[in-house]
């Protein structure tokens, strides 16, 4: 006798999203699309897998996410070692490099799509989760870094967002971060009794991290700490001003937060992030800045970049507080049948619909009226074509509108010869 199947689950923190929620999904991808299209940004489809020495050298060996979080393995067949994609910037800019795309001209780009990373699941962040990622690859400037943030705030009054604010930062350039480093991890030595395991550990080899602490106890000296603005020169400043300056050109309000550092090595100057008090502990909407470096780092010409991050999961979270849920109906027309040669019939109308624009089901199986009509009704279509053995005898069709507003006259259902059902329906759907 076989062993009965144990039923299989989906994995810990990796959501399916099931026909009814996908809605919302899709009109957001809509809205993004058109959103960025206005702006200028095309497409472009990078590998879910890459290799892992593309995060450890752009991410960073010592961050959280290369640290921690990434699904890595060796390839069996190779020995190579991969991993499924934490983010979105590291492999548009390998991909960069390998395709040559900013040689004769600037890019703007954007990807929509899953990365992974293995973290405790909690509401807004996932194992499995979705990005819109957006990146302005051989554009440098104050103009482009602001044209970004103006961007996402256009796209939040374009969904209704009224509780996302913008907090800003500069992180410098290297010589700037490196005077900076210095002074800080001699004011952490100072301070290493107050430092839990976390900031310890960091205290080396990224103690502007130690310095976003989640730690109550911590956050006295975190505030006490020197301030990297503090440390920059007069052109990272400047770069800074002509930010500030086209924000406030544009009515985007802003706070500076000199704690603001990201969870990447590969920020300079401007950071940033949309953050809202709507969602709990994931408040962080919207993360970017500008990645002079990396593209050089990586193994391409000084290439000067800038981009940014929105949580998909977290937007529609957010997105669904300020709106009713979306009702999408299968079909606008379902069709009804009575015998075999009503339902070869239904088949080849069903095609005549689709090809002026409806959508159509016509019923599967040989269930009588009755469950026909409650299939109709719960499948949302605006209409119900009915054809019996005496419309099929005599070519015709009976329709039955589901919708009151629209039922003229008080007729509900009427029949008509079969070659008017095309415009009979389009005149009202």
């Amino acid at each position: 006798m076989s062993q009965s199947f144990q039923k299989v689950h989906a994995i810990t923190g990796m959501k399916d999203v099931l026909p009814d929620g996908s809605a919302q999904w899709e009109q957001l991808e809509k809205i993004v699309r058109e959103w960025l299209a206005a702006y200028g940004y095309r497409n472009i489809r990078t590998p879910v897998l890459e290799h892992t020495r593309l995060f450890a050298r752009g991410i960073g060996e010592v961050t959280d996410i290369v640290e921690k979080e990434m699904y890595s393995f060796t390839d069996a067949l190779n020995d190579e070692k991969l991993t499924l994609r934490p983010e979105f910037t590291a492999g548009i800019v390998r991909a960069t490099i390998e395709h040559n795309l900013v040689y004769d001209r600037p890019q703007r780009v954007f990807s929509m799509g899953p990365v992974f990373r293995h973290e405790k699941p909690q509401r807004g962040r996932y194992r499995q989760f979705h990005q819109i990622d957006v990146e302005a690859l051989g554009l440098k400037g104050p103009d482009v870094d602001a044209e970004l943030i103006v961007m996402l705030g256009r796209l939040w009054k374009t969904l209704g967002l009224n509780d996302v604010r913008l907090e800003l930062n500069s992180l410098g350039q290297a010589d700037e971060r490196l005077r900076h480093r210095e002074a800080l991890v001699a004011y952490l030595e100072r301070h290493v009794d107050v430092l839990d395991e976390e900031g310890r550990r960091r205290m080396y080899t990224n103690p502007l991290r130690v310095l976003d602490t989640k730690n109550p106890a911590m956050q006295e000296m975190a505030n006490g700490a020197p301030r990297l603005f503090d440390f920059l020169g007069n052109e990272t400043r400047a770069h800074f001003d002509g930010v500030c300056d086209r924000l406030s050109d544009a009515g985007i309000a802003y706070s500076l937060n000199p704690r603001l550092v990201r969870g990447l090595d590969y920020y300079n100057l401007t950071v940033f992030e949309w953050v809202t008090d709507q969602l709990g502990a994931q408040g962080t909407v919207c993360g970017g800045g500008r990645y002079d470096g990396l593209v050089e780092l990586l193994g391409g010409k000084p290439t000067p970049a800038v981009g940014f991050a929105i949580g998909m999961e977290r937007l529609l979270d957010l997105w669904s507080q300020s709106r009713p849920a979306i009702d999408t109906p299968e079909c606008q027309v379902y069709m009804i049948y009575q015998s075999e040669p009503a339902q070869r019939m239904s088949a080849t109308l069903a095609e005549q619909l689709r090809d002026a624009g409806l959508r159509v089901i016509v019923h599967a199986g040989s269930s009588g009226f009755k469950s026909q009509f409650k299939r109709a009704d719960a499948s949302g279509a605006v209409v119900a074509v009915i054809i019996g053995e005496q419309e099929h005898q005599n070519n015709e069709v009976s329709i039955k509108w589901l919708r009151a507003d629209l039922i003229e006259n008080d007729i509900q259902q009427e029949t008509i010869p079969a070659n008017r059902l095309v415009d009979a329906i389009k005149q009202k759907v």
